[in-house]
């Protein structure tokens, strides 16, 4: 096959006024150190001057005021303020697995009144405000105790959890040689189990995505300075990132989950490596030309600078339609993960091509291969194959990812960020089966149903009652509580199945719903409220943000691709081939862990995360090679040879990126949460097929069958942006 002559070196954005880039990159080259200075001086502060980021696994601190379970907490606070959910729950059982005597019940009451009391002496303890011992159950196999905490300690807190750790200590000490065994539930003790098991997760996902990083850079370049060139200036950029992000989250009044630091660390490393790396293939492109250091840099940033800044915009875009979400949990994500990423574009843009600036040819040391221009003979071949034969490719790419989107069809929604992450044999998990014996499984986590507007007699609140009782899938209800006016009266709800299952959410949001309404007596106001009514409201503001998040990010997307493709026929055919690729990731996904591992469901808000992440970066690699297609159809290439050059040319850019960034998501799956090895694996599978299915087949097969009309109403005729004039001969360096 007959192929045109290679266009000239480092144009991915031939159609782009590099002046702009041009003048930037002489600016860094010619003050080198004052750059390097702003940003270290940057840091300082921020590391000096920001709080911390707020965060949170209570699920009703993401939703807004006016869903009805946020509604009905705001009665309970009002109106019952002395009543309490339980922070954790001790359960209480046999050791033989035998039913509890009476005096067995005696000494539960007995235990609960001893860390009451020491309480009061130990330190450790001061946060068990009071234990309630319940009755046993019905079939006697298991006895209760309420724990609660102090007013200001939140269940999701480091301090719950440490009074979590106390309590478990002080039981073990009460219950020993007695025959019983005593183990906590409820949402204090998950949140211990979950920092257990997580342990340092932070650390370990920075190691990891730090030791892929060095081994994937040392492969590629050989040389250990360029290798942790991007750890030393990533380092600098993610603490300005971290303070900007937690000032931020703070003054909007916003809360992330406990999972925003992990993927903060992933993001500003992995996607910040990518952008140095396109930018440090294109300066080694530029040295091969023979252009000296300095110029290469000017060379190279103009050349490359508005294909990292648009792959940059298209993921700030992304990140930044989260805000249209109803809950505050992607609200504060989205200028979270936004700021990551301009901080690192603009430290990728400014930073590096400062330090290796002063570097020179030694950003390369030891190795001598910059200097030699590779032969890229495994993408040289794959061009050429695909060029021959792009519908073949295209249809076969497509067709098994058409096969894996099936799957995502059978995704099932999980509520649980605590116990949904914990492993089977954390405390808290084992603690509620063992409730599950002789209680109805909701009886960690009542259900609350609230009547207000008028007072109630006695037999109006029966009648009312009893209507509860007989609504299918409600275990128990409690007798009505009454508030201090007489005007608001409280029933406590116990749903046969556990508070974040599909079937409670389905009893909550169908005929309990239903039947409250229904049998509200005559003026009065009636709201469901408790964490499964949380829950529900959460998958009713899921549902829809995906109706609205979805639609708006793709056309923010699409207006950066038409403007920097100058075209409006590619950005259909890239979004569709991106929306294919997150099909497949979500079906994988569910096959994987839903069918393959039993999981209940997958975690709730894993769709939305799916869709920022695998469409906002996975379009970074169709932009690559786009622009490179779009340069080789300028230079007059006809769009099968324009192929076989953009998948030679760029495909090991492509390549090297994509491995970075997706082994980089993947480090998550070590972090030992069940949550994030369900987000790491599902982000680094569909930033693969991004990478290596969708950029190297799929989007160039496609384009060379469409022919020219891919880039109407643009024209390939205009001829390629000149080269930077070079850099005063006083500024150079090698």
């Amino acid at each position: 096959m007959k192929f045109t002559k290679r266009p000239r070196e480092g144009t991915e954005t031939a159609s782009a006024d590099p002046r702009v880039f041009a003048a930037l990159g002489r600016m860094v080259v010619g003050h080198p150190w004052r750059v390097i200075a702003v940003w270290v001086v940057a840091a300082v502060a921020v590391i000096a001057l920001s709080p911390g980021l707020p965060t949170s696994n209570d699920e009703s601190d993401f939703l807004p005021g006016h869903y009805e379970s946020v509604r009905a907490g705001k009665v309970r606070d009002a109106a019952f303020p002395d009543t309490f959910a339980p922070a954790a729950v001790v359960v209480v059982s046999r050791a033989d697995g035998r039913p509890l005597s009476a005096a067995d019940s005696a000494r539960v009451a007995g235990v609960a009144k001893s860390v009451q009391d020491a309480h009061l002496k130990d330190a450790h303890l001061k946060n068990v405000a009071e234990l309630v011992p319940g009755p046993p159950a019905p079939n006697r196999l298991v006895q209760t105790i309420a724990v609660r905490m102090p007013p200001g300690v939140g269940t999701d807190t480091p301090e719950a959890a440490d009074a979590a750790q106390a309590l478990r200590g002080e039981l073990r000490r009460l219950t020993a040689g007695t025959g019983l065994r005593a183990r906590t539930t409820g949402a204090a003790s998950a949140a211990l189990d979950d920092r257990e098991s997580s342990g340092d997760a932070d650390l370990l996902v920075m190691i990891a995505t730090l030791v892929l990083i060095l081994v994937l850079l040392l492969v590629i370049f050989r040389s250990p300075v360029t290798a942790l060139l991007p750890i030393v200036v990533l380092a600098v950029l993610s603490q300005v990132a971290n303070g900007l992000i937690a000032a931020t989250v703070r003054a909007l009044g916003l809360r992330a989950d406990s999972s925003a630091s992990q993927l903060l660390i992933v993001v500003l490393f992995g996607v910040g490596t990518d952008y140095i790396l396109f930018l440090m293939f294109r300066y080694r492109e530029r040295l091969r030309a023979g252009d000296d250091p300095k110029t290469a840099m000017v060379g190279a940033l103009a050349r490359v600078g508005e294909a990292i800044t648009s792959a940059a915009g298209v993921v700030i875009i992304a990140f930044l339609a989260m805000t249209l979400s109803t809950l505050s949990l992607f609200r504060s994500w989205g200028p979270s993960l936004a700021i990551a990423v301009t901080v690192t574009l603009l430290g990728g843009l400014t930073l590096v091509p400062a330090v290796v600036s002063l570097l020179g040819t030694r950003v390369f040391w030891p190795s001598k291969a910059w200097r030699r221009e590779p032969e890229a003979a495994r993408f040289a071949r794959v061009g050429a194959s695909l060029a021959r034969r792009p519908a073949l490719y295209a249809a076969v790419a497509g067709g098994v990812l058409a096969v894996l989107a099936v799957g995502s069809f059978g995704f099932r929604p999980d509520f649980d960020l605590a116990a949904g992450a914990l492993p089977s044999s954390a405390e808290s998990r084992v603690a509620l089966e063992d409730l599950q014996r002789g209680l109805p499984a909701g009886s960690t986590d009542p259900t609350h149903v609230y009547l207000t507007g008028r007072k109630l007699d006695r037999a109006e609140l029966g009648r009312f009652g009893e209507r509860l009782k007989a609504v299918e899938g409600v275990g128990e209800v409690a007798p009505p509580q009454v508030g201090p006016d007489g005007r608001t009266a409280g029933f406590s709800v116990v749903l046969a199945s556990a508070p974040e299952s599909a079937r409670a959410l389905d009893t909550v949001r169908g005929p309990l719903r239903r039947t409250v309404r229904q049998a509200a007596p005559a003026g009065t106001d009636a709201l469901v409220g408790g964490s499964t009514a949380v829950y529900v409201d959460i998958r009713a503001a899921m549902n829809r943000d995906y109706s609205v998040v979805f639609p708006a990010a793709a056309a923010l997307i699409f207006l950066v691709l038409a403007l920097l493709l100058r075209s409006l026929v590619a950005p259909w055919y890239l979004l569709a081939s991106v929306g294919l690729g997150f099909g497949a990731t979500l079906g994988a996904t569910a096959l994987l862990f839903q069918q393959a591992g039993g999981k209940p469901g997958l975690l709730f808000h894993l769709p939305l995360i799916m869709y920022m992440f695998v469409v906002a970066l996975g379009t970074d690699y169709n932009i690559l090679i786009m622009a490179r297609l779009r340069e080789e159809a300028r230079e007059g290439a006809a769009p099968r040879p324009a192929l076989a050059a953009a998948i030679r040319h760029t495909g090991p850019t492509i390549g090297a990126a994509g491995l970075i960034l997706a082994g980089s998501f993947a480090a998550l799956m070590l972090a030992g949460n069940q949550v994030l090895v369900e987000v790491g694996f599902a982000i680094s599978f569909g930033i693969a097929v991004a990478a290596f299915v969708m950029a190297l087949f799929v989007t160039p097969g496609l384009t060379a069958l469409i022919g020219h009309r891919a880039w109407w109403p643009g024209h390939g005729a205009a001829p390629p942006a000149a080269d930077p004039a070079p850099v005063p001969a006083g500024r150079r360096t090698s």
